[in-house]
């Protein structure tokens, strides 16, 4: 059917036939590009995916000039939540690290007998089957002072990686794994050699009135016992490229943490208590990336009908179902009190709506627990399971677990993703 110069599906023309033949075909693709009326270019772009912008920056200056357009990548992005949402394509980022183990050293999480740490994205649905692997930066693994880096944070496509599962470092990355381009931030002011030990956190934000991308660093100072507990608190501005001045939170202690801090409502959320004359007070301190105010919002009584606890809970915010407020995930195994309580805040920043969704006690033969890593688009949560690490994900409403056929590994992070093209027009990008 391919006529005379195929055979079996396979081309028979000579070397100088396929060279004529190609220039033909991109004589043939010019003309149709100059016959398109421009005013109508950016409305057929702004419909295309990811993978062929990136291709079609290289047919034409003009094209290459409206694709990396700042007004343009902010269009294309809002298509893409707004097509994701109407049928329910959503995304998510699997990061897991094979190891033998982990360890404890002062405080700080560190790896024992490193394996690997893949990237891969999944469907968010029902079977959470894989959408594609995604290929990690050959160039960052030379700047590590760890074995990896760890996820800590994800808005719009961007990734925060930050290098801190082990001893001190300050490497901080902002990555875009959907066209291959990422930025290395400065050191932050804070580091062991300036203010001594310190527990510290990162999270990644979108300030939607300076249309800028924001990482909040805190850091709680633990060589300073005499002044109580103090943290203090550093912004980087990806615009300006450079961290801001330093400032303090009142008085609070904010747990150097490892998971990812949730962005809500233009808010990253952390988990923070305050001694009070007998017990520590739980609250989250949510840090507006906009105007760089913090606000307190009180947790439920999850030890209403239960023994005083508070030094044996496990604790971790995620981003609700809907996306619209925040969740809560408290963890309790001793030999007295062993469960999983799931919360959820109903109307954001509404104290009141703090509503507990699931009471989780030990699971299987071995009577194990398992730990929540984070809500699903579909309302399900992501659990790992104790003994086997294997990822399960948790139907509320039907009571049902579903094994998604995933190894969590030693450390494990899972994350809503949106494919995006930020950071196409930047100069400073570097590119993989």
């Amino acid at each position: 059917m391919w006529g005379e110069d195929c055979y079996e599906g396979k081309s028979v023309l000579s070397p100088s036939s396929a060279s004529k033949f190609c220039l033909a075909f991109t004589d043939l693709v010019i003309n149709w590009v100059k016959s398109i009326p421009e005013e109508i270019i950016p409305n057929i772009l702004i419909r295309l995916p990811i993978k062929s912008l990136i291709k079609f920056t290289s047919v034409c200056k003009s094209w290459r000039s409206t694709i990396k357009d700042p007004s343009f990548i902010r269009t294309h992005l809002t298509r893409t939540h707004n097509f994701n949402d109407q049928n329910a394509t959503h995304l998510l980022l699997l990061h897991t690290v094979s190891s033998e183990g982990t360890f404890n050293q002062k405080g700080r999480l560190s790896i024992v007998g490193f394996n690997e740490d893949p990237y891969s994205l999944h469907y968010d649905n029902s079977a959470c089957n894989q959408y594609c692997k995604v290929e990690f930066p050959i160039g960052l693994k030379q700047t590590m002072e760890n074995l990896c880096f760890r996820v800590a944070g994800s808005c719009d496509g961007l990734v925060l990686l930050a290098d801190d599962l082990g001893h001190y470092a300050y490497n901080f990355v902002i990555w875009n794994p959907s066209i291959r381009k990422y930025v290395t931030l400065p050191k932050p002011f804070v580091r062991f050699s300036t203010h001594g030990r310190y527990d510290g956190s990162v999270g990644l934000g979108y300030d939607a009135i300076g249309n800028d991308y924001k990482v909040v660093r805190l850091t709680r100072l633990l060589d300073q016992p005499n002044e109580g507990a103090t943290t203090l608190v550093q912004v980087y501005s990806l615009a300006k490229g450079t961290w801001g001045m330093l400032r303090a939170l009142p008085p609070c202690i904010v747990p150097g943490c490892l998971f990812t801090a949730p962005f809500v409502n233009g808010a990253l959320h952390w988990l923070a208590m305050r001694w009070m004359i007998d017990r520590f007070s739980c609250f989250v301190v949510a840090f507006d990336v906009g105007n760089g105010s913090h606000r307190e919002i009180m947790f439920p009584d999850f030890q209403q009908g239960r023994v005083l606890i508070s030094g044996r809970l496990e604790m971790r915010l995620s981003v609700s179902g809907d996306g619209k407020s925040i969740a809560l995930f408290v963890r309790c195994k001793t030999q007295s009190h062993c469960f999983l309580d799931i919360w959820v805040m109903k109307e954001y920043c509404v104290e009141k709506s703090w509503t507990k969704l699931m009471i989780l006690t030990p699971q299987g033969p071995n009577r194990s627990l398992p730990d929540a890593v984070c809500f699903r688009r579909t309302g399900d949560v992501v659990l790992i399971l104790e003994d086997s690490r294997e990822l399960v994900s948790l139907d509320i409403v039907n009571k049902q677990f579903k094994i998604l056929g995933i190894s969590g590994g030693e450390v494990c992070s899972v994350d809503s993703y949106e494919e995006s093209l930020v950071l196409l027009d930047r100069k400073d990008a570097v590119s993989y």
